[in-house]
């Protein structure tokens, strides 16, 4: 019983991290295309989709692009144009 809680507590706070990531990553998305937060998110998915990289390492790859001043090529490439489609709706 107490490791079953254990490990529910462990999978809730990982949850929590990803949640933060994610919000993170839209708030990047936010400053960069001036989108409302629903629209940042979309563009999150798209860019995790047409890059087959999961939504919340799109979003960690976002949040350390300033401090690492290297965003994957594929990535920069799809984020511009989601950014663009975003802006055009």
């Amino acid at each position: 019983m107490i490791y079953e809680l254990q490990q529910q507590i462990g999978q809730l706070q990982e949850a929590l991290d990803s949640h933060a990531v994610i919000d993170q990553g839209i708030g990047v998305v936010i400053l960069l295309g001036g989108l409302r937060p629903e629209e940042a998110l979309e563009v999150l998915r798209t860019v995790s989709q047409r890059t087959n990289i999961t939504l919340r390492e799109i979003a960690e790859q976002l949040v350390d692009w300033p401090h690492s001043e290297r965003l994957p090529d594929d990535v920069r490439e799809t984020l511009a144009t989601a950014l663009a489609n975003a802006r055009s709706e």
